[in-house]
């Protein structure tokens, strides 16, 4: 693509940007970002990846594609602002949780437009995404959508509704793990072992985890219960993770997050 316009410079403009520069899947040249009012933010990521500012919202009718990356909350607004200058051929990539097609179509006409839920994992090539077509979106474009979001991680196609679901789970999983770690290096401490040790110690088992589960043919239940020895300390541990239901605070976590967007749905 000859142009990408970024509306919003957040956390998950940068992760995109960041992995597919590292990627060398996009030329920093073809990328262009905007946002509502945060100039020293603009500033930072011209700064660090050498992209473009969009100076001027004129510069949308020659754009491939616009990606929507502000807060859900401003998203009305910023596709009001933008709606004039979009060409009929301009493509759209929106990231934002919450906010439909039909909103947007209603906003910014009939045109290829593409849902996607990536996290933040991106920036390293790790991201888990989730995506949507409607359907303007051509077998060659959504190949293509397809093929970039490949280059920072791996891509699942659902069905629209689901995305509430990936929200929750891969789009926010990530902050779940770190507040998991949090927890480790809490319980660490409490034996006298620096944050830095458990930290090391968690990201490598995690890792490793990770690995197990992606290489082998075993469910979780099975390999947990290959590190289970009746009697021995990680039985101990999982009885204790029984005891204040687990399993239920995770459930509830992904209810929770899942509620939350399609509260922001609501909200459009």
């Amino acid at each position: 693509m000859q142009k990408i316009i970024f509306i919003g410079a957040g956390s998950m403009a940068e992760a995109l940007i960041h992995g597919w520069i590292k990627k060398n899947v996009i030329n920093p040249h073809a990328l262009f970002i905007s946002n509502r009012s945060n100039k020293e933010r603009l500033n930072e990521l011209v700064e660090s990846y050498d992209v473009n500012l969009l100076e001027d919202h004129t510069h949308l009718r020659d754009a491939d594609l616009v990606i929507l990356a502000m807060k859900p909350k401003d998203a009305r607004a910023a596709m009001e602002v933008i709606a004039p200058h979009l060409s009929a051929d301009t493509a759209i990539l929106s990231v934002l949780a919450g906010v439909s097609i039909d909103t947007i179509e209603q906003h910014l006409g009939s045109r290829p437009i593409a849902r996607v839920m990536p996290n933040t994992s991106a920036t390293i090539g790790m991201s888990a995404s989730g995506i949507a077509f409607n359907n303007h979106v051509t077998d060659v474009k959504r190949a293509l959508y397809i093929q970039m979001l490949e280059a920072i991680g791996i891509v699942i196609e659902v069905e629209e509704e689901k995305l509430h679901a990936v929200t929750a789970l891969s789009g926010s999983g990530p902050a779940y793990l770190y507040y998991l770690v949090e927890a480790f290096e809490q319980a660490g401490a409490e034996f006298g072992l620096s944050k830095e040790i458990v930290r090391e110690l968690m990201v490598q088992t995690i890792a490793g985890s990770a690995e197990m589960l992606k290489s082998g043919n075993l469910e979780p239940s099975l390999l947990r219960k290959k590190v289970t020895s009746p009697g021995g300390t990680t039985e101990a541990g999982i009885k204790a993770l029984e005891s204040m239901s687990f399993n239920e605070a995770i459930v509830n976590c992904v209810r929770s997050a899942e509620n939350r967007s399609r509260e922001l749905a609501r909200e459009e």
